[in-house]
Protein backbone atom coordinates (compact mmCIF):
# COMPACT_ATOMS: atom_id res chain seq x y z
CA UNK A 1 0.00 0.00 0.00
CA UNK A 2 1.36 3.39 -0.71
CA UNK A 3 0.66 5.82 1.57
CA UNK A 4 0.65 9.86 1.15
CA UNK A 5 3.32 11.05 3.16
CA UNK A 6 3.17 15.36 4.61
CA UNK A 7 6.83 15.09 3.47
CA UNK A 8 7.89 13.84 -0.20
CA UNK A 9 11.07 13.17 -0.04
CA UNK A 10 12.18 10.46 2.57
CA UNK A 11 15.88 9.20 1.52
CA UNK A 12 17.02 6.82 4.03
CA UNK A 13 16.79 5.53 7.40
CA UNK A 14 19.33 4.51 9.10
CA UNK A 15 18.47 1.78 12.40
CA UNK A 16 20.52 1.10 15.16
CA UNK A 17 19.53 -2.25 15.28
CA UNK A 18 21.28 -3.14 18.32
CA UNK A 19 23.11 -1.62 21.12
CA UNK A 20 25.13 -4.73 22.07
CA UNK A 21 28.84 -4.04 20.84
CA UNK A 22 31.94 -6.20 20.90
CA UNK A 23 34.09 -3.12 20.84
CA UNK A 24 34.43 0.02 22.87
CA UNK A 25 35.20 2.66 20.27
CA UNK A 26 36.27 6.01 21.94
CA UNK A 27 34.27 8.37 19.09
CA UNK A 28 30.79 5.92 19.64
CA UNK A 29 28.09 8.48 19.95
CA UNK A 30 25.42 5.71 21.43
CA UNK A 31 28.33 4.73 24.43
CA UNK A 32 27.52 0.93 22.70
CA UNK A 33 28.18 -2.16 24.74
CA UNK A 34 25.10 -3.98 26.44
CA UNK A 35 22.09 -4.20 24.60
CA UNK A 36 19.03 -2.73 25.76
CA UNK A 37 16.78 -4.05 27.75
CA UNK A 38 13.66 -3.14 25.52
CA UNK A 39 14.51 -3.83 22.08
CA UNK A 40 12.69 -4.60 19.49
CA UNK A 41 11.41 -7.88 18.90
CA UNK A 42 11.24 -9.77 15.18
CA UNK A 43 7.80 -8.79 14.68
CA UNK A 44 7.97 -5.21 15.06
CA UNK A 45 11.29 -4.94 13.67
CA UNK A 46 9.34 -6.15 10.49
CA UNK A 47 6.26 -4.07 10.72
CA UNK A 48 8.98 -1.12 11.00
CA UNK A 49 10.24 -2.40 7.27
CA UNK A 50 7.17 -2.36 6.26
CA UNK A 51 5.84 1.00 7.47
CA UNK A 52 9.12 2.73 6.49
CA UNK A 53 8.92 1.20 2.85
CA UNK A 54 5.08 2.67 2.90
CA UNK A 55 6.34 5.94 3.89
CA UNK A 56 9.03 5.69 0.53
CA UNK A 57 12.36 5.67 2.09
CA UNK A 58 14.64 4.15 -0.79
CA UNK A 59 16.66 2.20 1.65
CA UNK A 60 18.02 1.70 5.16
CA UNK A 61 21.34 1.62 6.57
CA UNK A 62 21.50 -1.29 9.56
CA UNK A 63 24.38 -0.23 12.01
CA UNK A 64 24.52 -0.69 16.04
CA UNK A 65 26.03 -1.39 18.40
CA UNK A 66 27.28 -4.22 15.72
CA UNK A 67 24.49 -5.16 13.39
CA UNK A 68 25.42 -8.90 13.42
CA UNK A 69 25.47 -9.42 17.11
CA UNK A 70 21.46 -9.35 16.55
CA UNK A 71 20.20 -13.21 16.21
CA UNK A 72 17.67 -12.40 13.85
CA UNK A 73 19.45 -9.49 11.34
CA UNK A 74 19.32 -11.79 8.50
CA UNK A 75 15.31 -12.06 9.03
CA UNK A 76 15.24 -8.12 9.32
CA UNK A 77 17.85 -7.03 6.29
CA UNK A 78 16.07 -10.01 3.81
CA UNK A 79 13.00 -7.95 4.92
CA UNK A 80 14.08 -4.45 3.49
CA UNK A 81 15.53 -6.35 -0.02
CA UNK A 82 12.40 -8.12 -0.55
CA UNK A 83 10.24 -4.50 -0.27
CA UNK A 84 12.63 -2.99 -2.49
CA UNK A 85 14.60 -0.80 -0.88
CA UNK A 86 18.48 -0.65 -1.04
CA UNK A 87 19.96 -2.43 1.97
CA UNK A 88 23.60 -0.96 3.76
CA UNK A 89 24.74 -2.81 6.50
CA UNK A 90 27.56 -0.89 8.53
CA UNK A 91 30.10 -3.11 10.70
CA UNK A 92 33.79 -3.33 12.93
CA UNK A 93 34.35 -6.48 11.07
CA UNK A 94 34.95 -8.54 14.21
CA UNK A 95 33.98 -12.05 13.20
CA UNK A 96 34.61 -14.05 11.26
CA UNK A 97 34.15 -13.13 7.64
CA UNK A 98 33.91 -16.64 5.89
CA UNK A 99 31.12 -17.14 8.11
CA UNK A 100 29.35 -13.62 7.47
CA UNK A 101 30.17 -12.65 4.05
CA UNK A 102 28.86 -15.15 2.40
CA UNK A 103 25.01 -14.38 4.33
CA UNK A 104 25.62 -10.86 2.93
CA UNK A 105 26.14 -12.18 -0.31
CA UNK A 106 23.30 -14.65 -0.64
CA UNK A 107 20.82 -11.39 0.69
CA UNK A 108 22.27 -9.08 -2.30
CA UNK A 109 23.56 -6.48 0.25
CA UNK A 110 24.20 -3.10 -1.36
CA UNK A 111 26.72 -1.66 0.35
CA UNK A 112 28.94 -3.07 3.57
CA UNK A 113 31.10 -0.27 4.89
CA UNK A 114 33.50 -1.60 7.53
CA UNK A 115 35.01 1.20 10.21
CA UNK A 116 38.81 1.78 9.79
CA UNK A 117 40.08 4.41 12.12
CA UNK A 118 43.64 3.71 11.67
CA UNK A 119 46.85 3.07 9.93
CA UNK A 120 47.64 0.46 11.73
CA UNK A 121 46.85 -2.17 14.32
CA UNK A 122 48.48 0.14 17.23
CA UNK A 123 46.22 3.08 16.26
CA UNK A 124 43.03 1.11 14.99
CA UNK A 125 42.85 -1.06 17.91
CA UNK A 126 43.48 1.95 21.15
CA UNK A 127 40.92 3.83 19.27
CA UNK A 128 38.12 0.99 19.29
CA UNK A 129 39.08 -0.36 22.52
CA UNK A 130 39.85 -4.28 21.44
CA UNK A 131 43.37 -5.88 20.26
CA UNK A 132 43.31 -7.10 16.71
CA UNK A 133 40.85 -5.34 15.46
CA UNK A 134 42.64 -3.66 12.91
CA UNK A 135 43.52 -7.33 10.78
CA UNK A 136 39.65 -8.41 11.05
CA UNK A 137 38.68 -5.20 9.58
CA UNK A 138 41.24 -5.89 6.84
CA UNK A 139 40.47 -9.40 6.66
CA UNK A 140 36.52 -8.80 6.38
CA UNK A 141 36.91 -6.15 3.93
CA UNK A 142 39.05 -7.96 1.92
CA UNK A 143 36.21 -10.82 2.18
CA UNK A 144 33.16 -8.48 0.89
CA UNK A 145 35.61 -7.39 -1.90
CA UNK A 146 35.79 -10.90 -2.89
CA UNK A 147 32.41 -11.77 -2.97
CA UNK A 148 31.67 -8.58 -5.63
CA UNK A 149 29.89 -6.35 -2.75
CA UNK A 150 30.41 -3.07 -2.39
CA UNK A 151 32.80 -2.15 -0.06
CA UNK A 152 33.22 0.91 1.69
CA UNK A 153 35.98 2.02 4.73
CA UNK A 154 34.23 4.43 7.35
CA UNK A 155 36.86 6.56 8.97
CA UNK A 156 35.73 9.43 11.97
CA UNK A 157 38.16 11.73 12.11
CA UNK A 158 39.55 13.11 15.55
CA UNK A 159 43.02 14.75 17.38
CA UNK A 160 44.37 11.17 18.00
CA UNK A 161 43.80 10.16 13.82
CA UNK A 162 44.12 13.09 11.83
CA UNK A 163 47.72 12.98 11.13
CA UNK A 164 47.06 9.40 9.80
CA UNK A 165 44.78 10.26 7.54
CA UNK A 166 47.19 9.71 4.51
CA UNK A 167 48.13 6.83 5.59
CA UNK A 168 44.62 6.15 5.77
CA UNK A 169 44.08 6.56 2.24
CA UNK A 170 46.85 4.22 0.76
CA UNK A 171 45.22 1.40 2.52
CA UNK A 172 42.28 2.40 0.95
CA UNK A 173 43.56 2.79 -2.41
CA UNK A 174 45.64 -0.93 -1.99
CA UNK A 175 42.46 -2.19 -0.86
CA UNK A 176 40.74 -0.69 -3.91
CA UNK A 177 37.64 -0.02 -1.49
CA UNK A 178 35.38 3.18 -1.33
CA UNK A 179 36.33 6.07 1.26
CA UNK A 180 33.70 7.98 3.32
CA UNK A 181 35.55 10.45 6.11
CA UNK A 182 33.28 12.11 8.63
CA UNK A 183 34.42 14.21 12.13
CA UNK A 184 33.93 12.93 16.01
CA UNK A 185 31.12 15.00 17.79
CA UNK A 186 31.40 15.47 21.24
CA UNK A 187 28.44 13.05 21.87
CA UNK A 188 28.15 9.30 23.86
CA UNK A 189 31.72 8.48 24.81
CA UNK A 190 33.75 10.58 22.88
CA UNK A 191 35.07 13.46 24.54
CA UNK A 192 35.38 17.23 23.62
CA UNK A 193 38.60 17.55 24.11
CA UNK A 194 39.77 15.62 20.85
CA UNK A 195 37.83 17.42 18.69
CA UNK A 196 39.18 19.08 15.95
CA UNK A 197 40.26 22.16 16.18
CA UNK A 198 38.74 24.58 13.36
CA UNK A 199 42.05 25.03 11.41
CA UNK A 200 42.61 21.12 11.53
CA UNK A 201 38.94 20.60 10.41
CA UNK A 202 39.27 23.33 7.57
CA UNK A 203 42.58 21.51 6.67
CA UNK A 204 40.88 17.88 6.68
CA UNK A 205 38.56 19.80 3.87
CA UNK A 206 41.05 20.39 1.88
CA UNK A 207 42.46 16.72 2.09
CA UNK A 208 39.04 15.24 1.45
CA UNK A 209 39.29 17.57 -1.72
CA UNK A 210 42.66 17.24 -2.98
CA UNK A 211 41.90 13.02 -2.35
CA UNK A 212 39.30 13.25 -4.42
CA UNK A 213 40.90 15.14 -7.10
CA UNK A 214 43.90 13.04 -7.17
CA UNK A 215 42.32 9.80 -6.40
CA UNK A 216 38.97 9.10 -7.10
CA UNK A 217 37.73 6.94 -9.78
CA UNK A 218 34.24 5.59 -11.43
CA UNK A 219 35.26 3.18 -9.29
CA UNK A 220 36.81 4.32 -6.53
CA UNK A 221 34.23 6.81 -4.60
CA UNK A 222 36.04 9.26 -1.69
CA UNK A 223 32.91 11.26 0.11
CA UNK A 224 32.73 13.65 3.42
CA UNK A 225 29.21 13.06 5.03
CA UNK A 226 26.71 15.34 4.42
CA UNK A 227 27.95 17.79 7.40
CA UNK A 228 31.12 18.97 5.69
CA UNK A 229 30.91 22.62 4.80
CA UNK A 230 29.91 24.78 4.36
CA UNK A 231 30.10 27.87 1.59
CA UNK A 232 33.66 27.71 1.04
CA UNK A 233 35.03 29.99 -1.87
CA UNK A 234 37.77 27.32 -2.51
CA UNK A 235 36.99 23.65 -1.40
CA UNK A 236 33.93 22.41 -3.40
CA UNK A 237 31.04 20.11 -2.08
CA UNK A 238 32.32 17.17 -0.48
CA UNK A 239 29.41 14.38 -0.19
CA UNK A 240 27.17 12.62 -2.05
CA UNK A 241 24.58 15.24 -1.67
CA UNK A 242 24.58 17.82 -4.69
CA UNK A 243 24.68 20.97 -2.56
CA UNK A 244 24.31 22.04 0.91
CA UNK A 245 20.83 23.27 1.80
CA UNK A 246 20.78 22.61 5.80
CA UNK A 247 20.32 19.84 8.22
CA UNK A 248 18.84 16.20 6.22
CA UNK A 249 17.32 14.93 9.69
CA UNK A 250 13.84 14.86 9.73
CA UNK A 251 13.02 16.12 6.07
CA UNK A 252 15.06 13.40 4.41
CA UNK A 253 17.02 11.01 7.00
CA UNK A 254 15.68 9.44 9.60
CA UNK A 255 16.97 7.52 12.83
CA UNK A 256 16.22 4.52 14.68
CA UNK A 257 16.82 3.30 17.96
CA UNK A 258 16.86 -0.23 18.78
CA UNK A 259 14.17 0.52 21.20
CA UNK A 260 11.92 2.04 18.63
CA UNK A 261 12.84 5.66 19.54
CA UNK A 262 12.86 7.79 16.76
CA UNK A 263 14.92 10.38 15.73
CA UNK A 264 15.74 12.98 12.72
CA UNK A 265 19.38 11.69 12.72
CA UNK A 266 20.52 8.80 14.99
CA UNK A 267 23.62 10.81 16.02
CA UNK A 268 21.75 13.31 17.77
CA UNK A 269 21.00 12.98 21.08
CA UNK A 270 17.92 12.00 23.10
CA UNK A 271 16.72 15.21 23.34
CA UNK A 272 15.83 14.83 19.78
CA UNK A 273 13.55 11.88 20.05
CA UNK A 274 10.14 12.02 18.44
CA UNK A 275 8.19 9.23 19.86
CA UNK A 276 8.35 5.79 19.72
CA UNK A 277 6.97 3.17 17.51
CA UNK A 278 5.38 1.36 20.23
CA UNK A 279 3.25 4.38 20.57
CA UNK A 280 2.55 5.62 17.12
CA UNK A 281 3.33 4.22 14.10
CA UNK A 282 6.50 5.97 12.11
CA UNK A 283 4.14 6.68 9.35
CA UNK A 284 2.17 8.87 12.02
CA UNK A 285 5.21 9.95 13.55
CA UNK A 286 6.80 10.77 9.98
CA UNK A 287 3.94 12.50 8.98
CA UNK A 288 3.36 14.13 12.57
CA UNK A 289 3.43 18.26 11.44
CA UNK A 290 4.89 19.23 15.10
CA UNK A 291 7.54 16.35 14.26
CA UNK A 292 10.73 17.38 13.41
CA UNK A 293 10.35 21.28 13.93
CA UNK A 294 13.87 22.18 14.05
CA UNK A 295 14.53 21.61 10.80
CA UNK A 296 11.31 20.87 9.12
CA UNK A 297 9.84 24.61 10.37
CA UNK A 298 12.93 26.47 10.01
CA UNK A 299 12.95 30.45 10.50
CA UNK A 300 15.50 32.93 9.99
CA UNK A 301 15.03 34.10 13.63
CA UNK A 302 16.27 30.31 15.06
CA UNK A 303 19.58 31.18 13.76
CA UNK A 304 22.80 31.03 16.51
CA UNK A 305 25.17 33.39 17.44
CA UNK A 306 27.69 31.92 14.82
CA UNK A 307 25.23 32.56 11.85
CA UNK A 308 23.04 35.32 12.57
CA UNK A 309 23.66 37.89 9.64
CA UNK A 310 25.41 35.11 7.67
CA UNK A 311 24.58 35.87 3.63
CA UNK A 312 24.10 32.16 3.38
CA UNK A 313 21.72 31.52 6.87
CA UNK A 314 18.31 31.13 5.27
CA UNK A 315 19.37 28.12 2.76
CA UNK A 316 22.54 26.82 5.16
CA UNK A 317 20.06 26.94 8.36
CA UNK A 318 22.91 27.02 10.33
CA UNK A 319 24.61 23.81 9.76
CA UNK A 320 24.75 20.59 10.81
CA UNK A 321 22.26 20.11 14.04
CA UNK A 322 24.51 17.10 15.35
CA UNK A 323 27.49 19.36 15.70
CA UNK A 324 25.94 22.42 16.48
CA UNK A 325 23.62 20.97 19.40
CA UNK A 326 26.76 18.99 20.88
CA UNK A 327 28.78 21.70 21.31
CA UNK A 328 26.96 25.00 21.58
CA UNK A 329 23.81 23.77 22.94
CA UNK A 330 21.65 24.50 20.42
CA UNK A 331 20.65 23.87 16.36
CA UNK A 332 21.39 26.59 13.87
CA UNK A 333 24.66 27.19 15.33
CA UNK A 334 26.97 25.19 13.85
CA UNK A 335 30.56 26.43 14.71
CA UNK A 336 32.50 24.57 11.81
CA UNK A 337 32.02 26.50 8.60
CA UNK A 338 34.33 26.47 5.54
CA UNK A 339 32.62 30.05 4.85
CA UNK A 340 33.03 31.55 8.26
CA UNK A 341 36.97 30.00 8.52
CA UNK A 342 37.53 32.01 5.31
CA UNK A 343 36.16 35.00 5.93
CA UNK A 344 37.42 35.50 9.90
CA UNK A 345 41.16 34.46 8.41
CA UNK A 346 40.98 36.66 4.94
CA UNK A 347 41.46 33.33 2.58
Amino acid sequence: MNRTTLHKTPDIAVWELTLECNLNCLHCGSSAGKKRPDELSTREAIKLCHDLSDIGFKGVALMGGEVFLRHDWQTISKEIKDLGMVLSVITNGFFNAQEIVPKLKRLETDCVMVGLDGSSAKSQDKIRGVKGSFEKAIAFIRATKQAEITTSFITTVHALNFNELSKIRDLAIHEEVNWQIQEATPIGRFPKKLLLSEEEYYALGLFIRSTQKNYATKNLTIIGTHNFGFHSNVIPNLSSYPKWNGCYAGKTVLGIQSNGNIKGCLALSDEFIEGNIRNKSIIDIWNDPEAFAYNRRFEIKDLGENCKGCKFGETCKGGCTTRSSSITGSPHNDPYCFYRFEKDKAL
